[in-house]
């Protein structure tokens, strides 16, 4: 079997691997490869359907603040990574994808392991299109603790 690295590929290389042993935490890495910064918080794809990811980053002591809390910019980190593996997930062979604008709204201090949600559903028009995508960063006891939001532009092959 042989990883693809193709972004818009992200779906097809779940759906293959997750289901294997160690699958999930190899296309969680091979992520983090693609995309070293992102790599740098260790993000652990938990799911990826057509338009939805849920990514988890643990506590740990390189993400974290002066304040004992995860930093500002890990959480923001987390909720770009998600926002765009729901926007790969949908995107056709082709297609192409960048992050234009990143908004964070911190709600409570965040501690412990975070999981991060987004959904979106895409044109299905060919060209290029701009669209707000949300994220909502949540702790283990269900709290939300902030919610992203990132304005990605989308090329979409003819």
């Amino acid at each position: 079997m042989k990883l693809r690295l193709d972004p818009t590929s992200i779906l097809n290389t779940w759906k293959t691997f997750a289901d294997k042993p160690f699958g999930k935490q190899l296309v969680s890495r091979a992520v983090g490869l693609m995309a070293p910064y992102t790599g740098s918080i260790s993000p652990k794809i938990l799911d990826i359907e057509p338009g939805h990811a849920r990514v988890q980053m643990r506590d740990r002591w390189g993400v974290r603040n002066h304040l004992r809390s995860l930093h500002a910019v890990a959480l923001m980190n987390l909720g770009e990574a998600c926002t765009g593996l729901a926007v790969m997930s949908v995107l056709p062979p082709g297609g192409r994808g960048i992050v234009l604008e990143l908004g964070m709204t911190y709600v409570k201090k965040a501690r412990g392991t975070i999981t991060a949600e987004s959904r979106v559903t895409i044109p299905e028009t060919p060209g290029s299109h701009d669209l707000w995508v949300e994220g909502e960063l949540v702790n283990a006891t269900g709290e939300v603790v902030a919610r992203a939001r990132a304005r990605w532009r989308i090329e979409i092959p003819a």
